[in-house]
């Protein structure tokens, strides 16, 4: 069923619970934490250590690389960098190890709804 055809039997509140209680579901979550909330710490401590840096370390931080370019600057733009890499790795990541386990939950609530 695609989201553009109407439901003939939308699922009711037995089949969410059914379906939170499952050891698909279970499993879909825990990977999920699995990935978020290590990535989101290291980000965090990542950040955190460009702040402290930026903060405490000025000599080191205006140290000149490459013309006006210092690694203050270098660690900034490195955030953006590191942005856009945790997003790479969490699609990545969603397509191998979540989206297969959520298209056979999804597809197990179709089956029921008709």
């Amino acid at each position: 069923m695609s989201t553009t055809e109407p439901s003939t039997h939308p699922p009711g509140p037995d089949t969410w619970a059914e379906v939170h209680d499952s050891a698909e579901f279970r499993q879909l979550r825990k990977r999920l934490r699995g990935f978020v909330f290590p990535m989101t710490v290291l980000f965090l401590a990542w950040y955190l250590l460009y702040v402290v840096l930026a903060d405490y370390a000025h000599g080191f931080m205006s140290t000149k690389v490459i013309g006006n370019i210092n690694i203050g600057l270098i660690f900034g733009l490195l955030q953006f960098v590191s942005t856009f890499a945790i997003t790479w790795l969490y699609v990545r990541y969603a397509n191998r190890k979540l989206d297969p386990i959520a298209d056979k939950i999804r597809e197990d609530i179709e089956g029921e709804a008709r």
